[in-house]
């Protein structure tokens, strides 16, 4: 997940109100429901210490949302009564939930808000496809491609002119095909989708598939569906976690084989809070990767007003030079160096196996960046 987006939250001092809600749930009484959570939350913020007029900025905000078609849910940080960031969530929260803290409470967007693959659904026919976005906010047109219309029917008579036809069909296909594919990779660049997902007959899926550029095709997926049929939300957004999946896996792999020193003596990742602060510190984390269920996620580091100002213990930011120090959750100090030095943060669920089963340990790893 690219993380550039939180920088308006380390510019400012805290404490900050980080919120979590959730709209994806929408019936007549819908309203009232998201008036009563508003309320709710800002008193939470309250009996946490958050002052008056953060808790107004915050209820002010959730009542915004009260008629919201938001399809999942907002992410909410505040300070010194102004929100500073309302994210949209790709996914709902388990539960809406309100923070008061030194920083902002940034590590639930990894699961809720990162790794949100754009795609875009071909539906190919021997004449053509149209072109369909889908993300987690919805769907919208992407275009379509009108290739040769005729000839694009087979015939079974076997007699010279008929074969002639037959060669002429197979051609028109290929061109079609080619056509599209072309369009497909036009469309991609500019709308930078994660994932091609691929509808209609095999053997127009395969021709459309083998003339795509060599670098889309780790993108491709083909859906076994006959001509003109429409994915349904559910199909896509398997295909759209399969993909948040096994991009986690990948990294998860190189991870471990890196924890390993190289020719040069150097390991290329590092896990546990001790060395990841050391890295932090040194501005070495080069993929920051985080599992959410890891009991390292919560444990208590300090910090100092800047990214890099963190540590294990209190005492030793004081050796460092560092006048003021406020404690934080270990996750949420990593991202906000991470931030700063624009290295990317990754929520992985490991895969079952004796050896993954509890990588990185305690929940917390990076891969290092080395000069």
């Amino acid at each position: 997940m690219d993380l550039a987006f939180l920088h308006p939250l380390y510019e400012r001092a805290g404490p900050w109100a980080s919120v979590y809600v959730d709209t994806s749930r929408h019936t007549e009484h819908t309203p009232h429901e998201r008036h009563l959570a508003a309320v709710a939350l800002s008193r939470d913020l309250a009996g946490q210490g958050a002052d008056e007029e953060t808790c107004r900025a915050v209820r002010d905000a959730l009542e915004e949302l009260r008629h919201s078609s938001e399809p999942h849910g907002r992410a909410l940080f505040a300070r010194a009564g102004e929100v500073v960031l309302d994210p949209p969530l790709a996914r709902a929260p388990l539960a809406d939930s309100a923070h008061w803290a030194p920083l902002p409470h940034t590590a639930p967007l990894l699961e809720l808000a990162g790794e949100d693959p754009v795609c875009v659904v071909a539906y190919i026919d021997r004449k053509g496809a149209d072109f369909e976005l889908r993300s987690a906010l919805g769907r919208q047109d992407a275009g379509t491609v009108a290739g040769r219309q005729h000839p694009v029917h087979r015939t079974s008579s076997l007699d010279w002119s008929e074969r002639h036809f037959q060669l002429r069909v197979e051609n028109t296909w290929e061109h079609n095909a080619a056509e599209i594919a072309d369009a497909l990779a036009v469309c991609q660049e500019e709308t930078r989708a994660d994932l091609l997902i691929l509808v209609g007959d095999d053997r127009e899926r395969r021709a459309v598939h083998e003339r795509l550029p060599q670098r889309l095709h780790d993108l491709v997926v083909e859906a076994s569906h006959g001509t003109g049929s429409r994915l349904l939300d559910a199909e896509v957004e398997q295909a759209r976690a399969e993909h948040v999946r096994q991009r986690a896996e990948r990294e998860l792999e190189r991870f471990l084989a890196a924890r390993e020193p190289g020719d040069d003596g150097r390991a290329r990742a590092v896990e546990g809070v001790p060395a990841l602060i050391e890295a932090a510190r040194e501005h070495r984390i080069d993929e920051l990767l985080i599992r959410p269920d890891g009991p390292d996620a919560h444990r208590e580091v300090w910090i100092g007003e800047e990214p890099d100002q963190l540590a294990v213990r209190r005492t030793d930011l004081a050796i460092l030079g560092e006048q003021h120090s406020w404690s934080a959750r270990a996750d949420d100090a990593l991202i906000r160096s991470a931030v700063a030095t624009g290295a990317p943060a990754l929520s992985v669920t490991p895969a079952d196996g004796p050896t993954e089963a509890k990588a990185p340990v305690g929940g917390l790893g990076a891969l290092l960046r080395w000069k």
